[in-house]
């Protein structure tokens, strides 16, 4: 039985949709032909189907090759999948893209997903043995990959064969198969294959998250009723779109008949250029790549008044960032927190980010969020507990078996985090990164939001290591942006924070390695990176 809360979001959901004028009214024919291709190939066949079907002159993507039209996009999607299903690629076959931001991530996911095949998004920036693990852990058949990442990919065999999606010389195997392929729908296969996401692999091996292709406006509505984006603008999409919020927030500017600008390489001042260039009203970015475009040097000479939403998310919003966004853009910046597991949790709005710098805001229509302590109770606000939600979106488990913890029907997102009075939520770590130090519980991230906000400190991770006579303690390391020593930062800490808290060890570094998304990989850390 579905429970009245779903039909509730359910019918928000669609009242935030028509608002933003993802859902309205439309001629009969293109009615017709926009139901029957989410009947037919599931929302991620559709994808790019449904803006074809409502705006086919209006422009759809622009990457490094050019621009194209919703309704160009769409038939060379239709080509690719009709020339796959020649080569036996179908209803129990694994597709999996690895894949920079560009039409050809999008044309592998939308051509796999109208043949039936399942689609696995491979992160960019796997090694060798990381990405055959995945590759045969998920049941790949067949691979759409970059011509850079040739050297890795060689050697695999797979039975439905392997093509570069994206080359920098004048064609790619996609493109040969597009030529080929007959751009009319292909037929509808007997059943939609699933959307695997990797989660980030930060604390361990990366693990398949499988999604059903759910035709439920719950986690779209949910987004856009708290993010004002709105149908045939334009929306730079900087995250890769092989995790959950660049994906998302893609899949949004599509339904939304937006066109969708996307770079493969992030570099501040070419995004701003094309912010300009594309009238662009919306920008999706995660922290680190939010922090670049307000120091690159040409940011204050560019007119961005168009944009209405800057939206950051994938990794740790600290609240000297979100300060300097808000004053650097106005009231129009929105963080958004969530997991591959989950999907959506909370978005904070610009009021939130005002009155809470840094905060994860609150749970979205039908999202259900709590903070409950080791034996599943709540605890009131302000105590820090592991952050537990129920989603429109969540998975039902990962490929290999298992899941998440779970606590009257809700699941646990992996974080620590604490509600304020407000019923705002705030990010207190990961879990597994909580560390006891001579009977204290100290959470890592505070220590690195005050390191954050030094004036000579441009970015700092913070993480425990054993010790003789605490059992753990805790080692900064820290990226300067001027002089700074070590007896400094631990001054700096102990001023502000209690003396169990301060950093016995810093290590200064000339950056933190980080992942595609921007999240610190603090594993390497760990492995005891040299100092500078």
């Amino acid at each position: 039985m579905v429970s009245f809360s779903r039909i509730s979001a359910e019918l928000n959901g669609m009242r935030a949709a028509w608002r933003a004028g993802m859902l309205g009214p439309l001629p009969p024919r293109a009615l017709v032909a926009t139901a029957r291709a989410l009947r037919a190939y599931g929302p991620l066949g559709a994808a790019t189907s449904l803006p074809a079907h409502r705006f086919p002159e209006r422009t759809g993507l622009v990457d490094e090759h050019g621009e194209v039209t919703f309704g160009e996009l769409e038939r060379r999607c239709n080509a690719l999948a009709n020339a796959w299903r020649v080569r036996g690629i179908g209803v129990g076959s694994t597709v999996g893209i690895l894949c920079r931001n560009h039409r050809g991530l999008l044309e592998a996911m939308s051509g796999a997903a109208k043949t039936g095949a399942s689609v696995l998004f491979l992160n960019t920036d796997f090694a060798g043995p990381q990405l055959r693990d995945a590759v045969m852990r998920e049941g790949v058949t067949a691979l759409a990959y970059d011509e850079e990442y040739a050297g890795i990919v060689e050697g695999l065999e797979l039975s439905d064969g392997s093509y570069t999606a994206w080359t920098d010389s004048d064609g790619s195997d996609l493109d040969a198969l597009i030529a080929e392929g007959s751009p009319a729908p292909p037929p509808a296969p007997s059943r939609h294959g699933a959307m695997v996401i990797l989660t980030s692999g930060t604390s361990g091996r990366p693990k398949g998250a499988p999604r059903s292709q759910s035709r439920s406006m719950a986690l779209p509505g949910g987004i856009l009723a708290k993010i004002p984006l709105r149908s045939r603008e334009a929306v730079f999409v900087g995250p890769p779109l092989f995790h959950g919020l660049g994906l998302t927030s893609a899949m949004l500017a599509l339904g939304l008949g937006s066109t969708v600008v996307l770079r493969r390489r992030f570099e501040a001042a070419t995004v701003l250029d094309d912010l300009v260039a594309h009238r662009c009203t919306a920008l999706i970015t995660v922290p680190v790549m939010l922090s670049r475009v307000l120091a690159e040097p040409a940011f204050a000479s560019r007119d961005l008044s168009r944009l209405s939403v800057v939206m950051t998310g994938g990794a740790q919003l600290e609240a000297p960032l979100a300060r300097r966004a808000l004053e650097a853009f106005g009231p129009k910046l929105y963080n958004f927190y969530g997991s591959t597991e989950a999907s959506c949790v909370t978005i904070a709005t610009p009021a939130d980010l005002a009155a809470a710098p840094g905060c994860a805001g609150r749970p979205s229509i039908g999202t259900t969020v709590r903070i409950l302590d080791d034996r599943g109770r709540p605890v009131p606000a302000g105590a820090t507990g592991q952050i537990f939600a129920d989603t429109p979106a969540r998975f039902g488990g990962y490929t290999g078996g298992g899941g998440r913890t779970e606590a009257g029907g809700l699941m646990a997102v992996g974080d620590l985090g604490h509600l304020d009075a407000g019923g705002r939520l705030f990010i207190d770590g990961r879990a597994d990164e909580m560390i006891v130090s001579g009977g204290e519980n100290v959470y890592p991230v505070e220590v690195e939001e005050l390191l954050a906000a030094h004036p000579a400190v441009r970015e700092a991770a913070v993480l425990g290591v054993p010790d003789e006579e605490f059992g753990r303690r805790l080692r900064a390391f820290v990226v300067a942006e001027g002089e700074l020593t070590e007896d400094e930062v631990r001054r700096h800490v102990a001023a502000n924070l209690a003396r169990y808290k301060v950093p016995r060890d810093v290590v200064f570094l000339s950056e933190l390695p980080r992942n595609p998304t921007g999240k610190v990989l603090k594993r390497e850390l760990a492995r005891g990176l040299p100092p500078r």
